[in-house]
């Protein structure tokens, strides 16, 4: 039997929840909503959530707020993150607090559920992980397990969000290969929805900060002036 994707709306706007939901509804989404942080808590801890839609401006706490402990926790849910402020400067907050993406308001709901595919699409396990061998590869310190999609060490597991899953596999399977901004939007399917390129940057940013011993001084994931980012390593495990 299909599964419907389970999608939590957060939102203070009351029309605004009542259009989406019943839209998204029709796109085959089982949708729960939540007015606020304090409620959007109580479902997460009652249910499991495929993804998130948190409006970033709510009374009380506020979406970025809320994104931002959400992630201190581990929890890694895909978050799309909304809000009427369409600044760059807002944007590049909320992807530097954990979420996934962004969508400035007003925006057309079918961009939305294009947002929200593309976010739950996993890459394939094509037959580089049908040999168990390369289900793994080492960073740094780390060892990356590609299927359960976290880093371990020393037998603590980080949990990813979907974003710094998707980048660091591209980098580890693209090692020692000079990357441009426009080559790793289009390894990460993102071009077809014209990210601002400062995306990727705070998505490395993200990166160092939990795989480089110094992130100011990165030897792992190391900027190319010029191009882009390279992921340098020696050998995979």
């Amino acid at each position: 039997m299909y599964k419907l994707i389970e999608l939590l709306l957060v939102d203070d706007d009351l029309k605004l929840r009542n259009l989406l939901k019943k839209y998204l509804s029709e796109q085959s989404f089982a949708v729960t909503t939540a007015e606020n942080a304090k409620m959007a808590e109580m479902a997460l801890n009652n249910k499991s959530f495929d993804v998130m839609v948190l409006d970033m401006m709510m009374p009380g706490e506020n979406g970025l707020d809320f994104c931002k402990r959400l992630r201190a926790m581990d929890n890694n849910i895909p978050i799309i993150m909304l809000s009427a402020r369409g600044e760059d400067i807002d944007k590049i907050i909320g992807l530097e607090v954990g979420a996934d993406d962004y969508l400035s308001k007003p925006f057309n709901p079918r961009e939305l559920v294009a947002r929200i595919k593309a976010i739950l699409r996993r890459p394939v396990a094509t037959q580089n992980l049908a040999d168990e061998n390369l289900q793994y590869y080492s960073v740094g310190r780390f060892t990356f397990d590609l299927l359960k999609r976290n880093l371990i060490h020393d037998g603590q597991t980080v949990a990813l969000t979907s974003g710094e899953y998707d980048l660091l596999r591209v980098f580890v399977e693209n090692a020692n290969i000079p990357l441009s901004r426009d080559k790793l939007m289009r390894l990460l399917h993102s071009k077809e929805f014209n990210v601002f390129d400062r995306s990727i940057d705070v998505l490395v940013s993200r990166l160092r900060k939990i795989v480089e011993v110094n992130a100011t001084k990165p030897q792992l994931i190391k900027t190319v002036w010029g191009v882009g980012y390279v992921y340098a390593c020696d050998e995979n495990v």
